[in-house]
């Protein structure tokens, strides 16, 4: 079974007799674990690979696997149907935000059973088929990357899809969950707490149309808007209360339809852009980077080799664990078809690269539940990431430096809202496309 360097090139490969898969040029290595003492982490679980082979492979399996697909619907009517050489920074960013929803709505303890019919399961799924109409689309996505500089069809780079993740969150009312992109590699815990307590209260009519265009009218909106409310947001990171303030959010206030219960916390997806080095990945950094997959809240970091984005949920030794979305497979329609047509979403193989040939550009995730579970990463991020460390991978303030400008929740969500002006702010972004380039 242990086949290393497997080199595939437009491979065509049958599957049920009438589906195929196509892999792109790459080195795929597919290998078993070796019987030793070492563990297996994935996703906060620790495996002995002497005792727990089966379910080291059924958690694998578990995850959710977004790759290539071709063959869907136009993307904004006109554009391409298939994201084959462009869209695996796309497809990454899926499989860390349904590791998200997989924690929200079933647990980590949930596994993937093709005899087993899960209603929730299947919504999770359907939300990121490539139609326009679902929430996480490819086509959701890459229309809304247009709000953050980029066109359909071009690279991301990691800041880039956490951005979208962020924008397109909003629109999952059935979720109800706060995507929290950290700049300047520093998180800061009174402004996750304020975001967790209040919501927006988004044009769903507006997403499904698909109307992303950034228009003058609504930059010229959002600048009122911020002038209004900066004073509110400086009262609101002082007391934490959001039940009295009117933040605005696109014209939404924290108020009414948009006002979360009290002491209701809203889960939480928290994604950390880092670069941690300059053109290779600087080993300091190594055992922190593997100490956030152990960590019960991961999600995994999105990243890669250069030239080929990823998605890691785990470590073994010195080697990542990782899901590749190079892999071309037919679109297919699960609204239609039988309860077992989801096959095409679970990869049967771990693969696995050395951590020092990782790409420097990475973004972590961490998923937290509840108010609990965030107070329970902050202390096992002070204990195991940045006590005693000379070099931390980022930084955990619990109050915003005073130099910083006001904290605007909610801000520059809507499709008509950069929200690189948050990262102009601090003159840095964490976004290296070209890294990521097919070439």
């Amino acid at each position: 079974y242990a086949v290393t360097s497997l080199y595939l090139s437009t491979l065509e490969m049958d599957i049920a007799g009438s589906m195929c898969m196509t892999y792109e040029a790459a080195d795929l290595e597919y290998e078993e674990f070796p019987q030793c003492n070492d563990p297996v982490t994935l996703l906060g679980e620790k495996y002995s690979t002497i005792y727990d082979l089966e379910d080291i492979k059924h958690d694998f399996l578990s995850r959710l696997w977004f790759t290539y697909r071709r063959g869907f619907s136009p993307i904004g009517g006109t554009g391409p149907t298939g994201d084959t050489g462009w869209g695996c920074m796309l497809r990454c960013g899926q499989m860390m935000l349904a590791q998200a929803l997989l924690l929200r709505h079933l647990g980590r303890d949930w596994r993937w059973q093709t005899e087993k019919y899960d209603p929730k399961y299947w919504e999770i799924v359907r939300m990121f088929q490539d139609k326009k109409n679902c929430c996480y689309s490819i086509h959701q996505i890459a229309s809304m990357g247009v709000s953050e500089g980029k066109s359909v069809g071009q690279w991301y780079g990691p800041n880039t899809i956490a951005q979208v993740m962020k924008k397109l969150a909003v629109y999952d009312e059935w979720s109800s969950l706060v995507v929290h992109v950290a700049m300047d590699n520093t998180v800061i815990e009174d402004d996750i707490r304020v975001l967790c307590s209040c919501k927006p209260n988004p044009n769903i009519e507006e997403f499904m149309l698909g109307d992303k265009t950034n228009t003058k009218n609504n930059k010229q909106k959002q600048n009122k808007q911020k002038d209004s409310t900066s004073a509110k947001t400086n009262n609101l990171l002082t007391n934490g209360d959001c039940s009295n303030s009117n933040i605005s959010s696109q014209g939404q206030s924290c108020q009414g339809e948009g006002r979360v219960e009290p002491n209701k916390w809203r889960p939480l997806l928290l994604i950390i852009p880092l670069r941690l080095g300059l053109t290779d990945i600087n080993m300091v950094y190594a055992e922190s980077l593997k100490t956030c997959l152990s960590f019960r809240q991961s999600v995994g970091f999105i990243g890669g080799k250069p030239n080929h984005a990823l998605w890691f949920n785990g470590h073994f030794r010195d080697e990542l664990i990782y899901l590749d979305p190079h892999t071309t497979q037919p679109a297919v329609n699960l609204d239609s078809m039988g309860k077992t047509s989801d096959e095409t979403y679970h990869c049967p193989y771990t693969s696995r690269m050395r951590i020092k040939d990782l790409d420097p550009s990475v973004a972590v995730g961490f998923f937290c539940a509840n108010e609990a579970d965030f107070n329970d990463l902050c202390q096992t991020i002070n204990k195991f990431i940045l006590s005693g460390e000379k070099t931390p991978m980022f930084e955990l303030h619990k109050k915003r430096p005073a130099h910083w400008p006001p904290f605007e929740p909610h801000a520059n969500l809507a499709a008509g809202g950069p929200s690189s002006d948050y990262v102009e702010i601090h003159d840095r972004q964490y976004d290296s496309d070209d890294e990521f380039e097919l070439l």
